[in-house]
């Protein structure tokens, strides 16, 4: 699991230090196309496998999983097909209902970006059969080359006067490309000998009947959940402007950092402890102290952007991307509570309690689009993500609470940790306040925000010993290589 949250941190860490650079050469407009552009491929994406690929990890026989990988990547490329004819009748009118009819123009770049996996870090097919043969090496560096190739490829884009929604989008399709097809050859460089063996119509055939299901009862949901994630890109765009987007998706992407960093990496983690722990009776303990870890992690850090979010952005990212810092302190409150559930979210599958997932998924696509749509009666765009904040955090805390009881935990330790927190946050945030109240400066309050996480962790790290000798074993691994 290190070596593919190392490569996840590389590539995140690249994408966030070219941030204040892509945000100079590209105006909120851009952002706003290219957002358009990955939520219509990110809806597409979600369901052009039909979760074959889920299955691939399943089958003890290496033949019947190579069999399920070809399948899986037919259909995908069918699919990738498909959508031709279907850009050629549909996008000037999706462009257009929209409000962004310089997005048609790019949409014809929707087949073949799905032919390769679409906006992401590889073919979803690709990456669970390198899981499989345990290549989490090979995953890391296609991963991190991929991320770093595109973001070359903005900033390139940028510099040469392309400067559109256009320049973004090309800079991911390049790097969207690069990735699978280092994936593709590594695997076929090793396995080419088992495919070229085993691999028949009639397996294939075969293995996709026996895992129906995936596409049955995995698709709608896969699909629910994307438009839950993605419609909110598509109501501000059609109800206010792609500048208004543009804010909302810069804000969106750095709010995802910690959940991108830290969450993924426990969800991985409780996943197999809590399967285990579920089958000994000793489930509520470790949902407790994955709890505590959630909101320890995340409520002090995430708050503080609630506070000085505006600043932040002023003097991260210019004076025209101060509106995303707004959106950024609003937004903070839903987030808190989306970092929290979602790793312990998988206890819904070990549970086999799909239905209430589904269930969840649409009443989260729902109150999503109500909160826009009301916003937008109202005409304010602020008004409308603070809507969607609150229905967020009162639908994510629902799913916690939700899962806390479904596990037996205790009441009164929840509310302990809960209490210490809140407590330790309204310390920290109304210093940086009283900060704000004082001086008109905006550097002052974020490197006193700066100073504060610094001393909250070291402050929690006291308390983690394993993890204070994984980062002394990591900094050892660093000398011994400058050395």
């Amino acid at each position: 699991m290190l070596r593919l949250v190392s490569g996840t941190s590389i590539a995140q860490i690249a994408s966030i230090l070219a941030s204040p650079v892509l945000a100079r050469l590209f105006a909120p407009e851009a952002f706003g196309i290219f957002a358009l552009f990955s939520s219509v491929i990110g809806i597409l994406a979600a369901v052009f496998t039909l979760e074959y690929e889920l299955a691939v990890m399943l089958p003890q026989d290496d033949a019947d999983a190579a069999n399920l990988l070809m399948g899986t990547m037919g259909i995908s490329s069918l699919f990738s097909l498909l959508t031709v004819p279907l850009v050629w009748l549909a996008g000037p009118a999706l462009a257009q209902l929209l409000n962004a009819p310089s997005l048609a123009y790019y949409l014809w770049l929707i087949p073949p970006l799905l032919l390769f996996g679409g906006i992401a870090p590889g073919h979803p097919a690709l990456n669970v059969w390198a899981g499989r043969t345990r290549r989490f090496t090979q995953i890391s560096i296609t991963r991190v080359t991929g991320t770093v190739t595109s973001t070359l490829a903005k900033l390139a884009a940028g510099f040469a006067g392309f400067n559109s929604g256009g320049g973004l989008i090309g800079g991911s399709l390049i790097g969207s490309i690069v990735t699978p097809l280092m994936l593709g050859w590594q695997i076929w460089r090793e396995d080419s000998r088992l495919f070229l063996k085993t691999v028949r119509f009639s397996r294939i055939w075969e293995n996709l009947k026996r895992y129906r299901k995936f596409a049955i009862y995995n698709t709608p949901s896969a699909l629910m959940n994307a438009v839950s994630w993605q419609a909110p890109s598509f109501l501000l765009s059609a109800f206010f402007s792609t500048s208004t987007l543009g804010f909302f998706a810069f804000s969106n992407q750095l709010l995802g950092v910690p959940m991108n960093l830290i969450g993924a990496s426990i969800s991985q983690a409780f996943f197999s402890h809590a399967a285990v722990a579920d089958q000994r009776g000793e489930l509520a303990p470790l949902v407790e102290s994955t709890f505590r870890r959630l909101v320890e992690y995340s409520f002090f850090p995430i708050l503080i952007l609630a506070v000085i979010g505006k600043e932040l952005f002023l003097l991260v990212f210019g004076p025209p991307w101060t509106e995303a810092g707004v959106y950024t302190q609003i937004l903070s409150l839903w987030v808190v509570f989306w970092f929290v559930s979602s790793p312990m979210a998988q206890l819904v599958n070990i549970l086999e309690k799909n239905e209430f997932f589904f269930g969840w998924n649409v009443a989260a696509a729902g109150s999503r689009a109500l909160s826009i749509w009301l916003g937008a009666v109202l005409g304010s765009p602020r008004l409308a993500l603070m809507f969607y904040s609150i229905s967020g955090a009162l639908v994510y805390g629902y799913l916690t609470f939700w899962i806390l009881r479904k596990a037996g935990c205790s009441w009164h330790r929840i509310r302990g940790t809960l209490l210490q927190n809140l407590v330790i946050f309204a310390a920290g945030g109304g210093i940086l306040l009283v900060l704000e109240a004082v001086q008109p400066l905006a550097w002052v309050p974020v490197i006193a925000a700066a100073f504060l996480i610094c001393i909250y962790y070291g402050y929690r790290l006291k308390d983690e010993p394993r993890i204070r000798s994984s980062l002394l074993r990591i900094g050892g691994l660093f000398g011994k290589f400058d050395q």
